[in-house]
């Protein structure tokens, strides 16, 4: 009997330097994706992910790169071993890539549109000291209580990222997060870390960004879709062009229930395969669903291993 498989994708912060770099040298699939994108929205690609820069890590760059090493590694899995899913999922802009690898969107057209939202999501932040923390060791419950006393004090600060029983990521005003840290640590958290970013992800601060996002997704996405695709906002499965542009729009101003999500589907599979540089949501997972397998792609070697697991 044929596994029940969901193929996720991960999300900002799993980038680094010459992530994509083995499937560039192995594959002239890769090299065509990567000279497609690189063309579609004037970036070199090979050079800003082989080479150190200070681009990468900007949210404009970041999300196109991450999203194409994501659709390389599921286009050369599908192209060794064609699998379907039984569902997509994806942590924050990783549901573009889901979006994507469901055939709701082209892959040279989903870089368009995350290089876009990257820039929205830049202008919502430009003018205000925007940034994000990471609360570790304290329950949803509380932060979610401890940020809602500050909005009723007049202060900008909002849960963004359930990642994992224990480790949630607020986001807000960078003078907020910052006079909260010690609030945090009161209410027994072992770490509240200000993260290296300038915007304020998931939270009401994006709204500007909305609709101009809305707009651009109206003219890319279709839909065709193989399998649906869960919503980081409702935990929910879609499998139609207008939830998407709902759902992913609302995704600007709400948080990523990452860990509702996957607690949601567990019971539905029997693997989890993530496509991308990292192994960052298979890490979350080993708490998220620990009886419930995650394998990784992300280079030439791991494809190899992922497809012998299979066979």
């Amino acid at each position: 009997m044929s596994k029940k498989i969901a193929m996720i994708f991960p999300g900002q912060g799993s980038q680094s330097i010459g992530m994509g770099k083995s499937f560039y040298e192995n594959s002239a699939l890769a090299r065509e994706m990567f000279e497609k994108t690189g063309e579609r929205i004037g970036v070199d690609f090979a050079k800003l992910l082989f080479e150190e820069n200070d681009q990468l890590d900007k949210t404009e760059y970041t999300q196109p790169a991450i999203l194409l090493v994501s659709m390389i590694a599921y286009k050369l899995f599908q192209e060794s071993r064609p699998s379907d899913a039984v569902m997509f999922l994806g942590h924050s802009l990783g549901e573009f890539s889901a979006l994507c690898a469901s055939g709701a969107i082209n892959y040279v057209d989903a870089v368009e549109l995350v290089h876009k939202r990257g820039k929205l999501m830049s202008q919502a932040c430009e003018s205000i000291n925007a940034g994000m923390m990471a609360i570790l060791g304290l329950d949803d419950a509380v932060v979610e209580e401890l940020c809602a006393k500050a909005n009723s004090e007049g202060k900008q600060v909002w849960p963004a990222n359930y990642n994992q029983a224990g480790q949630l990521v607020v986001a807000g005003i960078k003078e907020d997060l910052q006079s909260m840290e010690s609030v945090f640590k009161e209410a027994g958290a072992k770490r509240a870390l200000l993260l290296n970013m300038s915007i304020a992800s998931h939270c009401p601060l994006l709204s500007s960004a909305m609709e101009p996002l809305g707009e651009a997704m109206e003219a890319m996405v279709n839909d065709s879709f193989s399998a649906p695709i869960v919503s980081n906002v409702t935990t929910e499965k879609y499998a139609t062009k207008s939830e998407a542009l709902k759902l992913l729009k609302v995704q600007l101003i709400q948080p990523v229930k990452y860990k509702q999500s996957i607690e949601a589907v567990a019971g539905e599979i029997d693997m989890m395969i993530e496509f991308g540089n990292g192994a960052v949501l298979k890490g979350l997972n080993k708490r998220n669903a620990p009886d419930v397998e995650t394998l990784g792609i992300s280079d030439m070697e791991s494809l190899s291993k992922v497809c012998e697991a299979l066979s």
